[in-house]
């Protein structure tokens, strides 16, 4: 029998989004907030901070190949909600 002894702080990314203003960065965390517990599994977690105009997201995977997932996954949520803002400013 195997077990799994990996925990999910073993990998780590921060990535930092700074805003024009603050409104956008409330904006865009808030949307992508909205995902975490829904996306984060066994493999992976992400907190999420903001302070004003910029949006911290803190990724802790248990393998290099979780984290490589869930970059890829929160980068991806990041960008859609970017691109939505933009889109609802057009308006």
């Amino acid at each position: 029998m195997t077990t799994n002894t990996t925990r999910a702080d073993d990998h780590d990314a921060t990535l930092e989004f700074e805003y024009e203003t603050a409104t956008r960065a409330r904006i865009v965390a808030e949307s992508v907030a909205r995902e975490v517990g829904e996306i984060d599994d066994g493999r992976s977690v992400m907190t999420i901070n903001r302070e004003s105009r910029r949006v911290e997201l803190e990724i802790q995977a248990g393998d290099l190949i979780a984290l490589r997932a869930a970059l890829n996954t929160w980068c991806s949520l990041v960008d859609v909600a970017e691109r939505t803002a933009i889109v609802g400013d057009a308006a």
